[in-house]
Protein backbone atom coordinates (compact mmCIF):
# COMPACT_ATOMS: atom_id res chain seq x y z
CA UNK A 1 0.00 0.00 0.00
CA UNK A 2 3.14 2.41 -0.34
CA UNK A 3 1.37 3.52 -3.39
CA UNK A 4 -1.24 5.36 -2.04
CA UNK A 5 0.52 7.03 0.44
CA UNK A 6 2.71 8.40 -2.32
CA UNK A 7 -0.56 8.67 -4.00
CA UNK A 8 -2.05 11.20 -1.32
CA UNK A 9 1.56 13.08 -0.84
CA UNK A 10 1.46 13.56 -4.91
CA UNK A 11 -2.25 14.88 -4.29
CA UNK A 12 -1.53 17.13 -1.63
CA UNK A 13 1.75 18.78 -3.44
CA UNK A 14 -0.38 19.32 -6.94
CA UNK A 15 -3.19 21.14 -4.41
CA UNK A 16 -0.13 23.09 -2.69
CA UNK A 17 1.60 24.13 -5.50
CA UNK A 18 -0.99 24.47 -7.87
CA UNK A 19 -2.12 27.24 -5.39
CA UNK A 20 1.03 29.04 -5.99
CA UNK A 21 3.65 27.40 -2.32
CA UNK A 22 6.65 27.49 -2.26
CA UNK A 23 8.53 24.03 -2.34
CA UNK A 24 9.04 24.71 1.23
CA UNK A 25 5.13 24.49 2.23
CA UNK A 26 4.36 22.34 -0.48
CA UNK A 27 6.62 19.55 1.27
CA UNK A 28 5.20 20.47 4.84
CA UNK A 29 1.68 20.37 3.58
CA UNK A 30 2.22 17.09 1.71
CA UNK A 31 4.45 15.31 4.76
CA UNK A 32 7.24 15.10 2.54
CA UNK A 33 10.43 16.32 2.60
CA UNK A 34 11.87 19.27 0.65
CA UNK A 35 14.29 16.50 -1.67
CA UNK A 36 10.76 14.83 -2.85
CA UNK A 37 9.04 17.71 -4.07
CA UNK A 38 12.33 18.60 -5.97
CA UNK A 39 12.57 14.49 -7.20
CA UNK A 40 8.85 14.31 -8.40
CA UNK A 41 9.16 17.91 -10.03
CA UNK A 42 11.31 16.23 -11.93
CA UNK A 43 9.04 13.88 -13.27
CA UNK A 44 7.58 14.96 -16.47
CA UNK A 45 4.32 12.89 -15.85
CA UNK A 46 3.86 14.65 -12.32
CA UNK A 47 4.85 17.80 -14.01
CA UNK A 48 1.94 17.73 -16.53
CA UNK A 49 -0.08 16.93 -14.23
CA UNK A 50 0.65 19.91 -12.39
CA UNK A 51 0.18 21.87 -15.70
CA UNK A 52 -3.20 20.84 -16.54
CA UNK A 53 -4.80 21.37 -13.42
CA UNK A 54 -2.83 25.02 -13.66
CA UNK A 55 -4.38 25.22 -16.91
CA UNK A 56 -7.99 23.96 -15.22
CA UNK A 57 -7.58 27.16 -12.55
CA UNK A 58 -6.82 29.80 -14.91
CA UNK A 59 -9.40 28.50 -17.10
CA UNK A 60 -12.33 29.19 -14.18
CA UNK A 61 -10.49 32.28 -13.52
CA UNK A 62 -10.75 33.54 -16.97
CA UNK A 63 -14.51 32.19 -17.18
CA UNK A 64 -15.38 33.94 -14.02
CA UNK A 65 -13.75 37.62 -15.59
CA UNK A 66 -15.95 37.04 -18.15
CA UNK A 67 -19.23 36.82 -16.12
CA UNK A 68 -18.06 39.69 -14.58
CA UNK A 69 -16.79 41.68 -17.71
CA UNK A 70 -20.69 41.90 -18.62
CA UNK A 71 -21.56 42.98 -15.04
CA UNK A 72 -19.39 45.49 -15.32
CA UNK A 73 -20.41 46.90 -18.87
CA UNK A 74 -23.92 47.31 -17.30
CA UNK A 75 -22.61 49.54 -14.92
CA UNK A 76 -20.30 51.38 -16.78
CA UNK A 77 -23.82 52.07 -18.73
CA UNK A 78 -25.21 52.86 -16.33
CA UNK A 79 -23.04 55.40 -15.84
CA UNK A 80 -24.02 57.30 -18.22
CA UNK A 81 -27.18 58.07 -17.19
CA UNK A 82 -28.39 61.29 -16.91
CA UNK A 83 -28.74 61.81 -13.41
CA UNK A 84 -25.16 61.42 -12.65
CA UNK A 85 -22.82 64.41 -13.03
CA UNK A 86 -21.04 65.12 -16.01
CA UNK A 87 -17.94 63.77 -14.19
CA UNK A 88 -18.81 60.45 -13.86
CA UNK A 89 -20.61 60.07 -17.24
CA UNK A 90 -17.71 61.71 -19.20
CA UNK A 91 -15.51 59.09 -17.34
CA UNK A 92 -17.98 56.23 -18.36
CA UNK A 93 -18.05 57.60 -21.80
CA UNK A 94 -14.44 57.33 -22.37
CA UNK A 95 -13.85 53.89 -20.72
CA UNK A 96 -16.81 52.47 -22.72
CA UNK A 97 -15.18 54.15 -25.99
CA UNK A 98 -11.73 53.03 -24.99
CA UNK A 99 -12.40 49.52 -24.31
CA UNK A 100 -14.70 49.41 -26.73
CA UNK A 101 -12.02 49.87 -29.10
CA UNK A 102 -9.75 47.73 -27.66
CA UNK A 103 -12.53 44.68 -27.91
CA UNK A 104 -12.69 45.35 -31.29
CA UNK A 105 -8.97 45.23 -32.32
CA UNK A 106 -8.47 42.16 -29.88
CA UNK A 107 -11.57 40.63 -32.32
CA UNK A 108 -9.88 41.51 -35.12
CA UNK A 109 -6.91 40.61 -34.61
CA UNK A 110 -7.93 36.99 -33.58
CA UNK A 111 -9.88 36.30 -36.35
CA UNK A 112 -7.02 37.42 -38.70
CA UNK A 113 -4.58 35.38 -36.51
CA UNK A 114 -7.10 32.54 -37.04
CA UNK A 115 -7.37 32.82 -40.71
CA UNK A 116 -3.34 32.83 -40.88
CA UNK A 117 -3.42 29.49 -39.25
CA UNK A 118 -5.86 28.23 -41.60
CA UNK A 119 -3.77 29.06 -44.01
CA UNK A 120 -0.53 27.63 -43.05
CA UNK A 121 -2.59 24.35 -41.85
CA UNK A 122 -1.59 25.18 -37.97
CA UNK A 123 -4.76 25.87 -36.61
CA UNK A 124 -5.31 24.67 -33.26
CA UNK A 125 -9.11 23.58 -32.63
CA UNK A 126 -10.52 24.97 -29.46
Amino acid sequence: MAGDGRQNADTALLAALVAGATVADAASRAGVGERTVFRRLDDPAFRGELSILRRRLLDDAVAEMTDATVEAARTLRALTSPNEAASVRLGAARAIIELGIRLRDHSELEARLEAVETVLGTRVPG
